[in-house]
């Protein structure tokens, strides 16, 4: 099945800048999805915005966010003033800084997708910055507007692409609810047991191993039940974001940049 590009920009190290494009590294387009039906009908059920006093349904423009600070009382934010707080580009990932790989721990770790140049003119610029972060054993940090929100990305090299991932915010991550006793002891014997049992039990990975048992099962039942299924339209293609081609030479950039740099810490 091929990938699904959801995402075109550019990718900017400095002055150096490559066109390129994201797709999901993961898809759950195989999962079973429901509608919820009017069992008399068979018409779907709307899902509708009412208020909780009147009971009465709230039109699109008079639906506004608030932020509880008391009962029935709230500081109101217009659309305008959220957005003004976000990115002034959606469409460049501008790599902020470097850390040494490995240095983020997994608990960070949100969405992983797939990063590649998008055109020919690019590809020279996306593998000097590939490369760059290899020979150094970094990873690069950045931020980008993504599923409607703005998030903290994490770029690392992996064969001939980049993979970026979401990384969470500060205050969805918490500490451990409990530390471990370093001071217990392991019974020798039972350690061996064990170190036994585990042995055995060890096989290559496959993603067999990870199969949804209820999925498979769902998917029996709807064929049991339906002769056909309608395939859905396909959706539209996002409009491509248009080139603006390479235009300062890689070595001129990089050359640039690095003057640029110097200068910045000799002040």
């Amino acid at each position: 099945m091929a990938r699904q590009t959801f995402w075109k920009g550019y990718l900017k190290l400095s002055l150096v800048t490559a066109s390129v494009s994201l797709t999901p590294a993961t898809t759950e387009s195989n999962k079973v999805r429901f509608h919820v039906l009017n069992r008399q009908t068979k018409n779907r059920v709307e899902s509708r915005y009412v208020d909780s006093v009147t009971h009465k349904p709230v039109a699109d423009r008079d639906q506004v966010k608030g932020f509880p600070r008391g009962e029935d009382d709230y500081v109101i934010l217009e659309d305008e003033e959220i957005e003004e707080v976000g990115l002034e580009s959606t469409r460049t990932i501008d790599i902020e800084s470097f850390v040494p790989r490995g240095s983020i721990d997994w608990v960070w770790y949100d969405k992983p997708h797939f990063l590649a140049p998008e055109d020919k003119v690019g590809v020279e610029a996306f593998c000097v910055i590939r490369e760059a972060m290899k020979a150094n054993d970094v990873v690069g940090i950045a931020r980008l507007v993504l599923y409607r929100r703005e998030r903290a990305v994490l770029l690392e090299p992996q064969g001939k692409g980049i993979v970026l991932w979401t990384l969470r915010y500060g205050d969805e991550v918490r500490e451990p609810s409990a530390e471990i006793d370093d001071k217990a002891k392991v019974d020798s014997k039972l350690l061996t047991l064990m170190k036994r049992l585990v042995k055995e039990e060890t096989k290559d990975w496959s993603p067999t191993m990870v199969q949804d048992p209820i999925q498979k099962q769902l998917k029996s039942i709807i064929r049991n039940k339906q002769k056909s299924l309608k395939k859905a339209a396909p959706a539209k293609k996002p409009a491509p974001v248009k080139s603006t081609g390479n235009v300062i030479n890689i070595m001129d950039a990089l050359k640039k940049s690095l003057t640029a740099e110097g200068g910045r810490k000799s002040r």
